[in-house]
């Protein structure tokens, strides 16, 4: 499997993976990559939205290899589309080993948000800056 080069732009979130989120094997729980996936994709959400929002649906998350503990996971994040309060985000999450400097694709998917009022309702996302 060939990987595209890794994105240009900043990462929205760089962490790295830990023992605690590991499984006996050493590899990375797949529920805990997907958790910081949601967290870049809301970073952008929120910055777009202005405000408080919420994820409400994920497209076709595959894990393309594993994360070791010691890894470097850079996730990158981008706003693709737009509704009147909903926000299709496009995360890539990409890992360097920890003593290399070869990074490898490791997952993405597609993260839906809406814009949520002070009360949690749904309400129009302002307009674009």
């Amino acid at each position: 499997m060939e990987d595209p080069l890794p994105p240009t732009a900043q990462p929205a979130i760089r962490t790295v993976a830990m023992p605690a989120d590991a499984n006996p094997a050493g590899d990375i729980f797949g529920g805990w990559l997907m958790a910081q996936m949601d967290l870049a994709a809301g970073a952008v959400a929120a910055l777009r939205a202005r405000g408080r929002c919420a994820t409400v649906a994920v497209e076709a998350l595959s894990f393309l290899r594993p994360v070791l503990v010691g890894d470097e996971v850079s996730l990158y994040a981008e706003l693709v589309s737009e509704g009147r309060s909903s926000m299709r985000i496009h995360v890539q999450a990409w890992r360097r080993p920890r003593h290399s400097p070869e990074q490898l694709r490791v997952t993405d998917a597609t993260f839906t948000f809406v814009a949520l009022d002070e009360q949690g309702r749904s309400r129009a996302l302002p307009a674009a800056a």
